[in-house]
C-alpha cells in the first residue's frame, strides 16, 4: 500500500533543519474509490481508543493495532526535497486520513453552484451544511470542516461530561486545582508573565545601567584616540556620550527613559564595537579606567563634604516661620501682661505621687507636640505635671503658648534657666569650658581642622546646640528638681504614642538609669562613642558594652543622689577639656556617667532613628510607646522624612491662628 503525504505545508524557510512538519492532512491513495460523498463524515469519526486518542479514520485497509508506515516528504531551508519515515502509532491525534475521495469532495463542492443563502444549518443527524454562497468567497477545505466539527463534538461531549459530574466530584478538582496553584513557585514574584510588556517591572534598569556603562567605556575610548590623534573617532564619541546624556536625562529606571533610549543604546553600542577594533589595548583601557576611578573618588568624596556641610548647616537654621511664632508670642505676652499671672496649683509640682516630665528646649512648637501627644494618649491626664525648661530668649513665648493652649487637665510648668542661681560656671565644668577661648575657636574659626575643608566627621560637632546649657541639663537632675523621686525625661524631638504611666511602676533594681539600648550586633556599642586609644577610657571601661539612648529616660533621683551621679560626671567632663576622651554631645559623657547603672527597658517603648533612617519597620513605628527624631531631619523642617512626619504632625494644631498668621503648615 503507498501513500503519499497531501497539502504538505512547512513551517518556514528560516529554520536551519526541519526534521518534522506535523501536516494538516495525509492523503491515502486509494485505487477503490469510485465516488465521493460530501457527507463522508459520520458519527464514528468521534470514535476514541482507550487512551483517549481519536482513530486514524477512513483507513479500511488497515486496523487499530497496525503500525503503518508513512513516508512524508518536505523542504528543508537551502529548498532541497527531503524524506522522513514515521509510523502511524507515534502521530499525535491531530493526525487525521484523507482519501483521495476527499480531494473529489474540495473541487466537488468549489464547483458547485445555486445553493440557498444559508450559512449553516445543521441537519437532523447534527453534520454541518455551508453554503454555496460562503464556498464560492471562501472555499472550504473538507479536512478543515471535518476538523471543525470534530471539535465542536468534542466541546459537546466535554460539556455533557461535565454536567453529569456529581457535587462530590466537582469538589475534588476543586482541590486539586487549588492545590496545584499551591505548590506552584514561580521566581518573578508579582508578575502574571515574564514575557509580556505590561507586566515588567517598573523599577527595571537594566537599559539604563547599559547606557551608563557605554558612558564610562566612550570616554575611556575618546580619551585614547585622541592620545592616538584619531580626533574624528574621538569627536563621535563625544557626540554619542552627549546624546546619550540627553537621552538618560534624569531617569532612575527604564520606565522614566526617552523612546529613544534603546535606538541610541544600539548606536553607541555600533561605535563602541568600531573604536573596540581601532584602539583596543587592554593596558591603556586599564590605565584609563584607573584614573577615572580615582578621579571619581575624589569628587565623590567633595560632593560628600559638601554635602554634610549644607545639611548641617540646614538643619541647625531655624526656619523663618519657626522665628516668627516665639516673636508673636512674645509680643502678646508683655502687651497682654500675661507676665503677672500665676500657676493656680503649684503643690502639684512638688507632689511625688504624680507622674512627673522633664523637656528642656528652646523650640515651642516641638514642646507643644510632645505635650499634646503625651497628654493625648494618658488615662489619668489630671496626674500628669510637664516641667518645661527654656532659655531667656523663649520664656516668654513658651509660657504665653501654654497659657493659651494648656493641654486638657495636666499640668504645665514653663521654667527659665538662667533662674537657676546654682548654675554656674564655678560650678558647672561644661559651662567653664564654654566659655574657654579654646573651644569658641574649634565652633567658630573657618580654618579650624573641623571646616569644609578637612574631613565631613567633624562637622556635626559644629552645631550650637553642643553650646547649650540646656542640652546639659540633664545632667543637673536633682538639683533641678530637689522634692521629687522620679521624673521621666523627653526630648523636644519625640513624639508619645501611648500611655506612658507604666514605666513609673517598672522596678529598675537600684539602677538610676532606665533607657532603652541601641546596641545591635557590633553598632552603637561604646568604642563608637569614646576614644579607647586612650589610656583612661581604655582600662574603666569595656568598648563592647552597649549603647543606649537619651530621649526617654527614667530617671530615679533618690538612687541619683546616693550614687553622687552629678559628681561624676563633673570628674570625667574636667578630664575631657581637651577633647580627647570623646567628642562634644551629651551622649558619650551620659554612657560614662551611668556606666553599669543603666536598666535597659523594652525596645518597644523608644523607637529611634526617623531623623535619618528613611528604612525602619512601619510595625515597630506603630508599636512604640515613643517615636523619636534624632537626626538632622527633624519633621519641623523642610528635611524631613516625608512618610515619618505625619506622626508628628497630626499633634500640631494647624488650625490655631498663630501657626495661620506665621505660615507653619506641618
Amino acid at each position: 500500500m503507498a501513500f503519499r503525504l497531501g497539502g504538505l505545508r512547512s513551517l518556514g524557510a528560516v529554520l536551519l533543519v526541519v526534521y518534522f512538519v506535523e501536516v494538516i492532512f495525509i492523503s491515502l491513495v486509494r485505487s477503490d474509490v469510485s465516488d465521493a460523498d460530501p457527507r463522508m463524515f459520520s458519527d464514528n469519526t468521534i470514535g476514541r481508543d482507550f487512551k483517549g486518542y481519536r482513530r486514524l479514520l477512513d483507513c479500511p485497509n488497515c486496523n487499530d493495532e497496525e503500525n503503518v508506515d508513512i513516508t512524508t516528504t518536505y523542504t528543508d531551508a537551502s529548498g532541497n526535497v527531503r524524506t522522513y519515515k514515521v509510523k502511524s502509532n507515534d502521530l499525535s491525534s491531530s493526525w487525521i486520513w484523507a482519501s483521495s475521495a476527499d480531494e473529489e469532495v474540495s473541487q466537488y463542492i468549489g464547483a458547485q453552484k445555486g445553493f440557498s443563502e444559508q450559512v449553516v444549518n445543521r441537519s437532523q443527524h447534527g453534520d454541518v451544511l455551508l453554503s454555496n454562497k460562503e464556498q464560492q468567497t471562501n472555499p472550504v477545505d473538507p479536512v478543515k470542516l471535518k476538523r471543525q466539527i470534530l471539535r465542536q463534538r468534542r466541546r459537546e461531549q466535554r460539556a455533557a461530561e461535565l454536567i453529569q459530574v456529581s457535587d462530590d466530584a466537582e469538589l475534588q478538582m476543586q482541590a486539586a486545582a487549588i492545590q496545584r496553584s499551591r505548590q506552584f513557585k514561580n521566581i518573578n514574584r508579582g508578575k502574571y508573565s515574564i514575557w509580556r510588556r505590561e507586566y515588567q517591572s517598573p523599577n527595571s534598569d537594566s537599559t539604563l545601567k547599559l547606557m551608563k556603562d557605554q558612558i564610562i567605556m566612550a570616554k575611556v575610548y575618546a580619551s585614547i584616540a585622541r592620545l592616538k590623534k584619531n580626533f574624528e573617532l574621538a569627536d563621535s564619541l563625544t557626540e554619542c556620550i552627549r546624546q546619550n546624556q540627553m537621552v538618560i536625562g534624569e531617569a532612575s529606571s527604564d520606565a522614566e527613559l526617552h523612546w529613544r533610549a534603546p535606538h541610541q543604546a544600539k548606536i553607541m553600542g555600533h561605535l563602541l564595537s568600531l573604536a573596540k577594533d581601532m584602539l583596543y589595548e587592554c593596558d591603556d583601557v586599564a590605565r584609563k579606567l584607573r584614573v577615572m576611578i580615582q578621579s571619581t573618588e575624589e569628587s565623590i568624596n567633595a560632593l560628600k563634604k559638601q554635602s554634610t556641610f549644607l545639611i548641617q548647616h540646614a538643619a541647625k537654621t531655624t526656619p523663618r516661620p519657626l522665628h516668627c511664632l516665639p516673636l508673636q508670642l512674645t509680643t502678646d505676652y508683655f502687651f497682654f501682661n500675661y507676665g503677672n499671672k500665676e500657676m493656680e496649683d503649684k503643690g502639684k509640682l512638688v507632689d511625688p505621687s504624680l507622674y512627673h516630665y522633664a523637656i528642656f528646649s528652646d523650640n515651642v512648637l516641638a514642646t507643644s507636640v510632645v505635650v499634646n501627644s503625651t497628654a493625648a494618649h494618658a488615662k489619668e491626664p489630671e496626674k500628669h505635671v510637664f516641667h518645661i525648661v527654656t532659655d531667656k530668649l523663649n520664656f516668654a513665648a513658651m509660657k504665653m503658648w501654654f497659657i493659651l493652649h494648656p493641654p486638657p487637665h495636666a499640668t504645665v510648668d514653663v521654667e527659665n534657666i538662667d533662674s537657676f542661681k546654682w548654675l554656674n560656671s564655678s560650678y558647672c565644668s561644661v559651662l567653664r569650658q564654654l566659655e574657654s577661648s579654646r573651644l569658641k575657636e574649634y565652633y567658630f574659626k573657618a580654618h579650624h581642622p573641623s571646616s569644609l575643608s578637612a574631613g565631613h566627621e567633624n562637622l556635626k560637632y559644629r552645631n550650637p546646640k553642643y553650646l547649650s546649657m540646656l542640652n546639659h541639663l540633664r545632667f543637673y537632675m536633682p538639683e533641678v528638681y530637689p522634692k521629687l523621686e522620679k521624673i521621666l525625661f523627653l526630648d523636644d524631638d519625640v513624639v508619645v504614642q501611648k500611655d506612658l504611666t507604666p514605666l513609673w511602676s517598672i522596678d529598675m533594681n537600684g539602677m538610676v538609669n532606665g533607657a532603652v539600648e541601641t546596641c545591635k550586633e557590633s553598632f552603637h556599642r561604646f568604642d563608637t562613642y569614646l576614644n579607647f586609644s586612650n589610656p583612661k577610657i581604655s582600662q574603666n571601661f569595656d568598648p563592647q558594652a552597649c549603647g543606649w539612648a537619651f530621649g526617654m529616660n527614667m530617671f530615679d533621683l533618690k538612687e541619683w543622689t546616693k550614687r553622687n551621679i552629678t559628681g561624676i560626671y563633673h570628674y570625667w567632663q574636667d578630664l575631657n577639656e581637651d577633647r580627647t576622651l570623646w567628642k562634644l554631645g551629651s551622649l558619650p559623657p551620659g554612657l560614662i556617667t551611668f556606666y553599669n547603672l543603666t536598666y535597659p527597658l523594652d525596645r518597644n517603648w523608644h523607637v529611634l532613628g526617623l531623623g535619618y533612617d528613611p528604612a525602619i519597620n512601619p510595625t515597630e513605628i506603630e508599636n512604640a510607646g515613643v517615636i523619636h527624631y534624632n537626626g538632622n531631619y527633624k519633621p519641623w523642617l523642610d528635611l524631613a522624612i516625608s512618610k515619618y512626619k505625619s506622626y508628628w504632625s497630626k499633634y500640631v494644631m494647624s488650625d490655631n491662628p498663630y501657626l495661620q498668621f506665621c505660615n507653619i503648615n506641618p
